[in-house]
């Protein structure tokens, strides 16, 4: 009977606590309904310019998986460099020439494999034309070797290289929420924050505060991860280390400022961790460890509101193509502005407990 007591108060407790209920049956679901719709829908599809390449063999192309879009060679290095194509064909002298962006091994091979493909069926039906004495086929040519080359990585670059990125960023933006939720956790309940608030220094200076003071830790951690990613594990970057520090930076700050946002709605540790599926884990489903271009729209525009979709890029632009702060100036000040929002509601939180 004692112990039927004991497991009948527990359930009850943990019936009246709305948001354990929901973690224990509704955050597994969605989770996995998550997962679910990104494995289904993401697809390694080559979007691939041509440059006045035969008839035949653009046929050929167009029926294979690839997106071919016939442009200009100008536009089609314009693209390029926009990031608006994966690659572009052109062939010279019997040559297929294919000139890659070369930031993503799989799109690489997509693109690779799609050319293969074509050229062997187009080299197949040249035969059976040759054999059967019929004319060529307008534009037709004879087809040499696949010669590939690169605007960013290369053959060298592995899926290491183009996951790193985001799983750094991943990481600091996950170890600095965590710790900075349960950190001011603990200052609230154990009446350090309660103390504070009776003394007359206002919310916002209070907000600065706990912040700057979180924040250089969350500093030192960012570079010791950043440090050992680049200099013990090997991972590839060609850009700026200084660059690549201030994006981790600014994604610590707004990971920093979310934590201690929500810690101000949890009444203990357990319940803080409860925030994990639903803000940590879709953000590292669709902040690029996937090709999301397949996506729904709507889970589209939900990958371009998460603050690490946006940093996860900067990242991979500064690290495997180079880019400068400029280049990538729209992902930092949206880091930016989502830090400067949660600290604002910050503010607002600590209403809950001083009105001043």
């Amino acid at each position: 009977m004692r112990i039927w007591a004991l497991t009948k108060r527990l359930m009850k407790q943990v019936i009246r606590d709305k948001r354990s209920v929901a973690m224990l049956f509704v955050a597994p679901l969605f989770v996995l309904w998550l997962l679910s719709v990104v494995l289904t829908t993401s697809t390694t599809q080559a979007d691939l310019d041509v440059v006045e390449v035969p008839d035949m063999l653009r046929e050929e192309l167009q029926k294979t998986d690839a997106t071919v879009k016939q442009v200009s060679l100008t536009e089609a290095e314009e693209r390029l460099t926009a990031g608006a194509s994966d690659g572009y064909l052109t062939v010279e002298a019997g040559k297929v020439q294919v000139r890659l962006e070369g930031s993503d091994p799989a799109v690489n091979g997509a693109v690779q494999q799609a050319v293969q493909e074509a050229m062997k069926a187009t080299a197949e039906a040249m035969r059976k034309q040759s054999g059967q004495s019929v004319p060529p086929a307008a534009g037709a040519v004879a087809l040499g070797e696949l010669e590939v080359s690169f605007l960013h990585g290369g053959e060298s670059l592995t899926k290491m290289d183009y996951f790193a990125p985001v799983l750094i960023g991943f990481f600091i933006f996950f170890f600095v929420f965590l710790i900075s939720g349960v950190s001011f956790l603990r200052e609230r309940t154990g009446g350090t924050l309660e103390r504070v608030l009776a003394t007359p220094i206002k919310r916002l200076e209070i907000v600065l505060g706990y912040f700057f003071g979180f924040g250089v830790f969350a500093i030192l951690q960012t570079a010791l991860v950043q440090w050992f990613a680049l200099n013990v594990i090997g991972v590839r970057s060609v850009g700026s280390f200084g660059a690549v520090l201030l994006i981790n930076i600014l994604l610590a700050t707004v990971a920093l400022s979310l934590g201690t946002l929500l810690s101000a709605f949890a009444r203990n540790e357990f319940q803080v961790v409860q925030f994990i599926p639903l803000v940590v884990v879709p953000q590292i489903f669709l902040s690029g460890l996937f090709d999301l271009r397949n996506m729904p729209d709507w889970l589209m525009k939900l990958s371009e509101a998460l603050p690490l979709t946006h940093g996860a890029e900067a990242l991979r632009g500064v690290m495997i193509r180079g880019e400068t702060l400029a280049d990538i100036q729209v992902a930092l000040w949206v880091l930016l502005g989502y830090c400067v929002l949660f600290l604002a509601l910050n503010v607002v939180a600590l209403k809950r407990y001083r009105r001043v």
